[in-house]
């Protein structure tokens, strides 16, 4: 069980030292991909004996449960941080307009 929670440690800090979405999604191609490893461990679990299956199965599949929630929880934060750069960069002038000059 160690190796699992090492694993997820080491997700949980790359999903958190994520800054871009970008990142965010190397990320979890690295973790959830097809050849990712959490992919790779649940892989393995044809190769385990149905005692271990019991075991490892059930934890697996919250690793991937809460890794998965982790990244769209960050990049929901990635996105209103960008919403929120965005609003204070942006500035609309709502002084009024001069009346109009007679002709």
């Amino acid at each position: 069980m160690s190796d699992i929670e090492t694993l997820e440690a080491e997700i949980s800090g790359a999903i958190e030292a994520a800054d871009t979405e970008r990142g965010l999604e190397e990320v979890r191609i690295a973790a959830l991909g097809k050849k990712g490893s959490i992919s790779a461990l649940m892989k393995s679990l044809g190769a385990m004996s149905i005692d271990e299956r019991k075991i490892m199965g059930p934890a697996l599949n919250g690793l991937k449960s809460r890794i998965t929630k982790a990244i769209a929880a960050q990049k929901q934060a990635l996105a209103d941080k960008a919403l929120e750069e965005r609003l204070t960069s942006e500035r609309v002038d709502i002084t009024p307009a001069p009346p109009p000059r007679p002709p």
